[in-house]
């Protein structure tokens, strides 16, 4: 695992044992911390005061604006048919497919072991539940769970389900 030095730092970046986690090719923001065993890759940029939690994957065409919370164990997709090989049975390369962007607006929280599908947005202040799989949009301020994820509420309601939505360990 290692920090490569095309990595893009903003001011204040902690990284927690960053003989642990892989980062490549990415942007992090100013004041970001990011947990252990958390994989970004190339091209991806994170925004100013987030919390990327240990062992969180963001690949290739995710971009986490500001103050966004990613909670333990949260994978990001960016392919909704991914295969190996061509038809032919040739291994594919970066040339045989395309990324999808996914984009998570500023303050949005995601909990733990969630995973996002390829496409969406998930929306500013939005909550996305533990454990939800993330198929569609998310409207800003949403509060999200279940497999697939469904709108549960909003986070202006104190009767909302908030605090049975989102898992951390901070």
């Amino acid at each position: 695992m290692a920090v490569n030095d095309d990595v893009k730092f903003g001011r204040n970046v902690k990284i927690f044992h960053p003989h642990l986690v892989n980062l490549y090719g990415c942007t992090i923001g100013d004041d970001t911390k990011i947990g252990t065993f958390v994989e970004i890759q190339k091209n991806v940029v994170v925004g100013s005061r987030c919390k990327i939690s240990s062992h969180s994957f963001l690949c290739e065409g995710v971009m986490i604006e500001d103050e966004v919370f990613i909670g333990h164990g949260v994978m990001f997709t960016n392919d909704l048919y991914p295969r190996a090989t061509n038809e032919d049975g040739s291994l594919q390369t970066d040339a045989d497919w395309h990324v999808i962007q996914t984009r998570v607006k500023r303050r949005a929280s995601i909990g733990s072991n969630a995973t996002i599908l390829p496409g969406v947005t998930i929306g500013e202040k939005a909550i996305v539940g533990a454990g939800a799989v993330v198929t569609n949009d998310v409207p800003d301020r949403a509060i999200v769970v279940g497999v697939p994820a469904r709108v549960i509420g909003d986070v202006g309601d104190r009767n909302s389900q908030v605090e049975m939505t989102v898992s951390s360990c901070s």
